[in-house]
């Protein structure tokens, strides 16, 4: 990213203090979350002394350091490892200035942060709780039941209808956990079409290669959008399923900015005896809040990461229906394709800091933040429309926006680097009727982490003028390139000296970082 305006967040030359008011200006009770934990410089400085902490394992001061003479030294990062040290903080410094607008990212607590870079992480505990391969894990355990009460009180579900793992490490492993508890290698499988807003993990595969494992071990086809209107074509998806008859139907995307119709979707499944499953990694903190449409009324399975509008830490959950399902008992299958069937120990650690962000997700204040995660993409949807841009599905019905640039003769992968040059961060995107996915045509914006730092839908509205702005750089870089029309080409030319756009770029930045720098990121 190219060098601009706006204040660092830290001085290259002395280690952050911690201080009772924070470094950069509160929005008063703008910050939705912790606001009470948000000390912006939180890391503490460096001092060769032993320092006491209940999270570290350190002794307390009163113990002499010469205890330690014949141990490993225990030094801070920016002491044992200033290298690595040096990078967080200018990641940090990069995410306090940018806006970040990746619909998979989010801005999680300093609680979470805490938990997960606990004592925890030394813990080995093969197994569920009570039924572990190691010793050692009384405390193991009651956290995980913990994690697993909050998961299903937090989705509103009746523990005896409903079970839980809490230990995936993230949203594709517990994909294929349920994959493999319920299917046998090449059965068949329906999930949503990459380049129509699915995900990977789905069953993604092209003409010449099966590029995601679940199409490698079993026989997928997916269904689609119907291009004219942008929405899931369920015609299609009930004549395909009846002649192609899967043993699973998966709903959910990662690029698709409506509801899906799940009575439609349960009634396709049984008219073909499959299974269905949720994938909701996505809006799993939309659902939490009752914001969006509930899969759990309607699917045997749902699954979910847990760090995006959750805002958790980097983890995954499955949760299943007690009773049988297609003759299967879905918790002991599931529970066994965890472990021992495709994981060793679980991350207590995440499963800590997981516990902590489902306390939040049952409090009025997360339901508010959800609702205004939705409010503030489609205030960003329709400033748009208004700027005469072209959305997938007309608008948004969650937390993103798909935007569809080709009509304006441009691709998503230039407009990326341009926003990216001026500290606006999001992610090409492939729309329905794209050939590739390396220089799709559209981007995808997302609102959770911009309104977990305050953001509201004036700012939102500022966003889309700003992104408008970056794209007629791009229009206009793309026409200075001679010669070629090969995206590498346009990258190189645009960090190059002879870039002619560097001035207009640096003032879009410094308004970008003008606006970024008055609000708050918790937890760093």
């Amino acid at each position: 990213m190219q060098a601009c305006g706006g204040t660092a967040m830290m001085g290259s030359s002395q280690q952050p203090m911690r201080v009772n008011k924070p470094a950069f200006p509160l929005k008063g009770s703008r910050f939705v979350g912790f606001p009470h934990q948000v000390k912006l410089n939180s890391v503490k400085p460096c001092r060769a002394q032993v320092e006491g902490s209940l999270v570290t394992g350190r002794p307390s001061s009163s113990v002499s350091a010469s205890v330690l003479e014949n141990s490993l030294v225990d030094h801070g990062l920016c002491e044992a490892d200033p290298e690595v040290s040096s990078i967080i903080k200018k990641e940090k410094e990069r995410q306090f200035k940018s806006l970040e607008l990746i619909a998979s990212e989010n801005f999680t607590s300093r609680a979470v942060m805490e938990a997960v870079g606990s004592c925890l992480t030394n813990k080995y505990s093969e197994g569920l709780p009570d039924k572990r391969y190691y010793g050692g894990n009384e405390h193991i355990d009651e956290l995980e039941i913990l994690c697993q009460k909050r998961a299903l009180a937090a989705f509103h579900l009746d523990e005896k209808k409903w079970g839980i793992n809490v230990q995936p490490l993230s949203g594709s492993p517990a994909n294929f956990e349920v994959y493999t508890a319920i299917l046998n290698p090449h059965d068949r499988i329906m999930g949503l079409d990459l380049p129509h807003g699915g995900h990977l993990s789905h069953g993604f595969m092209t003409p010449k290669r099966r590029v995601s494992g679940t199409s490698i071990y079993f026989e997928s086809m997916p269904y689609r959008l119907d291009e004219s209107t942008g929405l899931v074509d369920y015609d299609m998806l009930e004549k395909t399923a009846t002649l192609f008859r899967p043993k699973l139907i998966i709903a959910g995307a990662s690029a698709y900015p409506r509801d899906f119709d799940y009575p439609r979707m349960r009634k396709i499944a049984d008219a073909v005896g499959a299974f269905l499953m949720m994938d909701m990694a996505h809006i799993s903190g939309l659902v939490a809040a009752s914001v969006v449409a509930n899969p759990f009324e309607y699917c045997d399975i749902v699954t979910t990461t847990t760090h995006k509008s959750l805002r958790g830490p980097r983890g995954g959950m499955i949760f299943f229906k007690k009773d049988p399902v297609l003759g299967v008992d879905l918790e002991s299958a599931i529970n066994n394709a965890v472990f021992p069937g495709l994981q060793g120990g679980p991350h207590n650690h995440t499963i800590g800091g997981l516990a902590v962000c489902l306390k939040h997700a049952q409090s009025p204040e997360f339901k508010a933040y959800q609702n205004q995660v939705v409010s503030n993409c489609r205030a960003l949807a329709n400033r748009l429309v208004e700027l005469g841009y072209t959305l997938v599905s007309g608008g948004t019905d969650n937390h993103l926006v798909l935007v569809d640039l080709r009509p304006l003769g441009i691709d998503g992968a230039r407009v990326e680097k341009i926003l990216d040059m001026a500290s606006i961060t999001l992610n090409k995107n492939s729309v329905p009727g794209d050939k590739s996915a390396l220089v799709p045509g559209g981007i995808r914006i997302g609102s959770p982490a911009m309104t977990t730092r305050g953001f509201k839908e004036k700012e939102f509205i500022a966003i889309a003028d700003f992104i408008h702005e970056g794209v007629q750089i791009t229009i206009d870089a793309k026409g200075l390139v001679s010669g070629s029309s090969k995206l590498q080409e346009f990258l190189k030319f645009a960090v190059s000296s002879d870039f002619l756009l560097t001035d207009k770029v640096s003032s879009l930045c410094s308004r970008v970082e003008a606006l970024t720098t008055q609000f708050p990121i918790p937890g760093v």
